[in-house]
């Protein structure tokens, strides 16, 4: 077994991101603190061709040193929106026909495991502060509250672990990782 070279795993150029198309998901960041959190939810949203990034309330943007470190340049890639309000970014998706799903733990959640993204849908995953989670006001206008189960003492997982596993659940019952 050996490592394969960055050659071999024949990735997109920028320029190439770009232009490809992209996955029908977009990312909400409701008032995230960490800029280590927004970097790693561009380098995630790069890796599964994610449409666009809405950055909201507190959420850092780009070009922050801190973002960058664990962006790795995705910040190049991703293309991203940032609003005051999240509530705001939450009606300019469901103008454009998205279906909004936030992760979160809340009473008659679904579990992520348990929910089958339809085809030909546009959805938006809204991920809520470290501390807070997603606003309550955010939560009321969601179409489904998905929760990742979990077994040990935590209450929570880091959002950007909830955000890769949320994303790969998604991308993969969407067929995309079959082709």
């Amino acid at each position: 077994m050996r490592k394969l070279s960055m050659e071999e795993l024949n990735r997109l150029s920028v320029d190439e991101f770009k232009t490809t198309k992209k996955i029908p998901i977009t990312v909400v960041l409701d008032n995230i603190r960490s800029l280590n959190n927004v970097g790693s939810a561009f380098r995630t949203s790069d890796a599964f061709l994610i449409e666009k990034i809405m950055l909201c309330g507190i959420t850092g943007q780009p070009p922050h040193r801190d973002i960058q470190k664990t962006a790795l340049g995705a910040t190049e890639s991703v293309d991203w929106e940032y609003f005051d309000d999240t509530a705001a970014a939450i009606e300019q998706l469901r103008e454009e026909n998205y279906t909004i799903c936030a992760l979160e733990q809340v009473e008659n959640s679904v579990k992520l495991h348990d929910f089958i993204p339809g085809q030909g849908i546009k959805y938006a995953l809204v991920f809520g502060n470290e501390v807070f989670g997603v606003e309550d006001n955010v939560l009321k206008s969601c179409d489904h509250i998905l929760e990742i189960p979990q077994l040990g003492t935590k209450h929570s997982l880091n959002i950007s672990v909830t955000m890769g596993i949320a994303i790969w659940d998604f991308v993969f019952k969407m067929g995309v990782l079959s082709k």
